[in-house]
């Protein structure tokens, strides 16, 4: 099982190589909400920063990242939920090709609950592309239910699926 931890400064250029790594099979899949300048070192530092960023490690090397923050994009207001509501959003999941398969997604879905029954939250929030058959297999196992459809106005051309898991 990964190990889960809040991300470092230290941990950038493991976190971007996996991004390096992970990208050219997004858009080998048909999956292009990624690209050659998102997510870039800059979003990662800024995420550190305000301690957002989380690592998953496999052996003790970086498996997988995600942001958990209560950013929600101003689009949100197009899926079925009520975005007055604060919410836990997972952004920027990702997980090296080479662990895939191995639990990291889910062990950093499983941290995003956890912080946001720490934060008081009573949602979790996630937008995944269109094209991402693993995110949307991933998503309703773990609860969270289809939320619509929306469109995002940095990610031109793309459709992105909202998913929303109430925590009672």
């Amino acid at each position: 099982m990964p190990t889960i931890r809040r991300a470092t400064a230290a941990d950038l250029p493991a976190i971007l190589a996996l991004i390096q790594r992970a990208v050219p099979l997004m858009h080998a899949s048909g999956n292009f909400q990624w690209s050659a300048d998102y997510p870039n070192e800059a979003v990662f530092i800024a995420d550190i920063a305000q301690s957002h960023l989380w690592v998953a490690e496999l052996a003790g090397a970086v498996a997988g990242v995600a942001a958990l923050t209560q950013d929600q994009d101003a689009e949100y207001a197009q899926a079925d939920w009520d975005v007055t509501e604060p919410a836990l959003v997972t952004h920027r999941l990702a997980v090296d090709p080479a662990a895939q398969g191995r639990g990291v997604a889910l062990a950093l879905m499983e941290q995003a609950e956890r912080q946001a029954v720490a934060q008081g939250l009573k949602f979790l929030r996630v937008d995944t592309n269109s094209e991402n058959a693993a995110t949307q297999r991933l998503f309703p196992k773990l609860g969270y239910r289809f939320a619509g459809e929306i469109t995002l106005g940095f990610r031109p051309g793309l459709r992105f699926f909202c998913y929303e898991k109430r925590l009672d």
